[in-house]
């Protein structure tokens, strides 16, 4: 699993009713964002305040509540205050997560009165109920029944034939240009830091066709990018045993390649999260490398967890321990796909690291030449396995030394691989339109984890447009070019 895990979004009601106003086809240009709170005929419905933390993973869950939500005539509130009801989607990954999640709860519950916990912290009750034992109900992750009934048993729905209307796609909380696709549940990893599969449990693949329904109706919604996620990507199908699907008459494997060839073909931007290097991946580079000299959609990204290039700390964490063979692969890779960029996210001062440990972690970046990077400083996490290693525990001091001294090193690497973007043509998704100036993203950065590119033109640009802009300069994490 990822450490991006836990660089939570918090998403609000508010972001929730902007993207019912802008989805909903029924709509009449002329309703206001408020139309839920101004049409009177419309006034009766319970009003529910949603607040969603954690990954993009808990994102998708708490898009579906939504959607079940929307499809039974509920309303989405913009305060706690004004609403019937507050659900809390929570991360509970990390001690500091739990600690946000908590406060949100006391939030919902000062302003409100009446909160539902779901989500991943929701798997361990016993400490929400000692903190806030007021409240009204506490469903685990992927528990969609659950938060229903939990619903229906504090704030009934009333039907309505106009609220029960939700788009097709369902109601989504990233921006209207895309989406994340999110095709398996669990992982069958046991990294000595993590604890998903207790919390989500083992890796429940979706047959493949069933995800090809969900990413045509996001398209058919004005999709123009789908990030793929799930706790680990190239493993998808493997519980499945790669049962055949059938999709558009044609018959596909549950597998990484397979999805990776179907995806492919829908016309829209395919961006790959969470892909552990497991062999199998280096199917899909030529898959990558055809798509970009052509044109095509399955972009030359790769988001994959390294999370540290010690062999010591790598067998601490029950990782894949073998620096040398991760050196080669990326190197094949890149013969076969020069411009594919690879993001990868690192632990910092886990138990037992070394000043030699973090030293080899340095000279792997020096080595690997990664165009994204982040790092986390080791947080334990209760009921990990780490906690039982018997490793001494790195000093905050030490970790936070060690910390700035990976991103100072791995900053000039970064702005290097920037710099061969300089004086060409590349594609950018604009995902912040301005009348001359626009904010978007290259084929090589996700949302809101990588870098951007500013765009300069000379007419206006809309949200989702994916246009070609001459790189004029770079700095140590983004681009600037003009519109051509």
């Amino acid at each position: 699993m990822s450490f991006d895990l836990y660089v939570a979004s918090l998403r609000t009601s508010e972001d929730f009713r902007q993207t019912c106003s802008s989805t909903s086809k029924l709509m009449a240009p002329t309703v206001s964002p408020d139309f839920m709170d101004s049409d009177p005929s419309m006034s009766a419905a319970p009003k529910i305040s949603f607040v969603s933390l954690g990954c993009p993973k808990a994102l998708v869950d708490s898009e579906r509540i939504i959607t079940r939500l929307r499809a039974e005539g509920y309303a989405l509130a913009k305060t706690h205050a004004g609403a019937d009801l507050v659900i809390v989607n929570t991360c509970g990954f990390l001690d500091s997560a739990k600690a946000e999640s908590l406060d949100a709860i006391g939030k919902g519950l000062a302003e409100n009165g009446k909160v539902i916990v779901t989500g991943c912290m929701g798997a361990e009750p016993e400490q929400i109920r000692e903190a806030y034992p007021a409240v009204a109900a506490i469903t685990g992750p992927q528990a969609y029944e659950s938060v229903l009934s939990a619903v229906h048993a504090v704030a009934p729905p009333a039907h309505n034939p106009f609220l029960d209307l939700v788009p097709e796609q369902g109601v989504k909380l990233t921006p209207r240009h895309y989406a994340y696709l999110k095709i398996s549940e669990g992982c069958n990893n046991r990294c000595t830091f993590c604890i998903i599969p207790k919390l989500r449990g083992d890796l429940v693949s979706r047959p493949l066709a069933e995800v090809m329904r969900e990413a045509e109706k996001l398209v058919r919604a004005g999709v123009k990018e789908i990030l793929v996620i799930s706790q680990d990507t190239s493993a998808y199908g493997v519980d499945l045993k790669y049962a055949p699907s059938l999709w558009n008459e044609r018959e596909y494997r549950t597998r990484f390649l397979d999805l990776a060839a179907a995806l492919s073909t829908l016309g829209v931007w395919i961006r790959m999260h969470y892909v552990y290097p497991y062999p199998h991946v280096d199917e899909v580079i030529p898959l990558m490398a055809e798509a970009h000299e052509s044109g095509g959609r399955i972009l030359p990204y790769l988001d994959i967890p390294f999370q540290h290039a010690s062999p010591r700390v790598l067998k601490a964490m029950r990782r894949p321990a073998h620096q040398e063979k991760t050196l080669q692969r990326i190197g094949k890779w890149r013969e076969i796909c020069p411009d594919l960029a690879i993001r990868s996210t690192f632990i910092i001062g886990f138990p037992g690291e070394t000043e030699e440990d973090f030293e080899e972690l340095l000279g792997f970046l020096t080595e690997a030449k990664l165009e994204r990077v982040g790092a986390f400083k080791y947080e334990p996490v209760r009921g990990a396995t780490a906690n039982d290693l018997g490793l001494e525990a790195i000093p905050p001091e030490v970790q936070q030394s060690r910390y700035d001294r990976f991103m100072r090193h791995q900053q000039p690497i970064s702005a290097k691989l920037l710099q061969r973007r300089v004086g060409k043509r590349i594609r950018v998704i604009i995902d912040e339109p301005g009348p001359t100036v626009s904010r978007g993203r290259s084929e090589w950065d996700a949302p809101e984890i990588d870098g951007a590119v500013t765009v300069a033109s000379k007419r206006p640009l809309r949200a989702g447009d994916i246009v070609p802009v001459k790189i004029e300069r770079a700095d140590a994490y983004d681009l600037h070019g003009i519109v051509v």
